[in-house]
């Protein structure tokens, strides 16, 4: 079982699980950015690293993700470690795209995707929805306007579910990052997509973060 990093407080209203991306673990600037900021608003934040990261980071040699059961399992071995009920489960692309996958734990009360992978890059017709056409459970989903996994013009057009809000964050790319002619900064996006969680995650709860 990989270990965990946690922020935030022991006894907060709320627990949000987040795993990575591809490409980066649990101590990216990104994972580290929005664990720290959820942290900030009270919530407690806990990441993970699935084995094939935590291989990478131990070899520094590169290797693809495991395959989807793979992932799956390991997703519902932390939420069954975490043993808590109410969690929000999530993460940043391939993370927040498999916690999708097992959101219907009954440990789990909703669900917070950032940046989610809708198509493989380039190929806009191999599409990663169906499940998400009939999900059960809250989920919030903040995504890059130019996204290039899913963009504003193409999402729109997808049936997703009433119970999945998505949050757009001005010009951001699949890491929510604008250009730096549009005006908005990374940090202000960052910023936007936190305190939107913030209020997702209290929103299943009885509290706000002010």
């Amino acid at each position: 079982m990989s270990e965990f990093l946690i922020d935030g407080p022991a006894d907060a209203e709320r627990t949000i699980v987040l795993a990575h991306g591809a490409g980066a673990g649990m101590n990216s600037p990104f994972m580290a950015a929005f664990a720290h900021g959820l942290s900030d608003c009270g919530l407690r934040v806990v990441r993970f690293e699935f084995p094939y990261m935590t291989t990478m980071q131990a070899t520094g040699r590169r290797r693809p993700p495991d395959r989807e059961p793979a992932l799956r399992a390991h997703w519902n071995t932390v939420i069954d470690t975490l043993d808590q009920p109410g969690l929000i489960i999530g993460g940043k692309s391939l993370g927040g795209r498999i916690a999708s996958l097992v959101a219907d734990h009954p440990a789990v009360a909703g669900l917070v995707c950032l940046g989610y992978p809708f198509h493989p890059s380039g190929k806009p017709d191999r599409l990663r929805t169906a499940h998400l056409a009939d999900f059960k459970k809250p989920a919030l989903i903040c995504q890059g306007e130019r996204d290039p996994l899913g963009n504003a013009s193409e999402v729109s057009g997808y049936h997703l579910s009433g119970q999945i809000a998505v949050h757009w964050l001005p010009d951001g790319d699949h890491s929510l990052k604008p250009r730096r002619r549009s005006g908005p900064s990374t940090e202000q996006n960052y910023r936007d997509a936190i305190a939107r969680i913030a209020q997702f995650s209290y929103d299943l709860g009885r509290n706000s973060c002010q």
